[in-house]
């Protein structure tokens, strides 16, 4: 969101930082620009592109420039899904892996009812360790690092 991100980010560089940029893909110009100073990125794909519409993102112009920026860069990166029930279904998992064939990384989160800003999502049942487990298998076709966090 921030223009002046690579500015400060190659100023933390200069005094010997390591950085690591976590990203939600909606602003690729300057991901471009961040990408020849950083040590890491990690990208959240919160479900399929047509499904952002839900999340209030009409356009997913960016996010795409994103993913294949990512895709295409060498340096060290990562998609990762907080799998959300409703949000990121079984169906939806072929289509992100899709999404992300060749990435080097995919990250499969657990949702926590308990840690979401909108109230509303409290009421909602995470997947179990299981289902996650089969979605990860599902994803290892597309991208060959599957990384499971729950």
């Amino acid at each position: 969101m921030h223009k002046e991100l690579p500015k400060f980010i190659a100023k933390l560089k200069d005094r010997g930082f390591m950085v690591k940029l976590d990203t939600n893909g909606f602003f690729p110009d300057v991901l471009a620009q961040c990408l020849a100073i950083v040590d890491y990125v990690a990208m959240d794909l919160k479900t399929i592109p047509e499904k952002y519409k839900k999340l209030g993102a009409a356009d997913t112009t960016g996010l795409l420039r994103s993913v294949a920026l990512l895709k295409e860069d060498k340096m060290p990166c990562e998609f990762r899904t907080t799998v959300v029930p409703e949000i990121v279904t079984e169906q939806d998992i072929p289509l992100m892996g899709e999404l992300a064939r060749g990435a080097k990384t995919y990250a499969l989160q657990q949702f926590v009812p308990d840690e979401t800003l909108d109230k509303r999502c409290q009421n909602i049942k995470p997947y179990t360790p299981e289902v996650i487990a089969g979605f990860a298998e599902t994803l290892k076709k597309y991208v060959g690092n599957v990384v499971i966090r729950v």
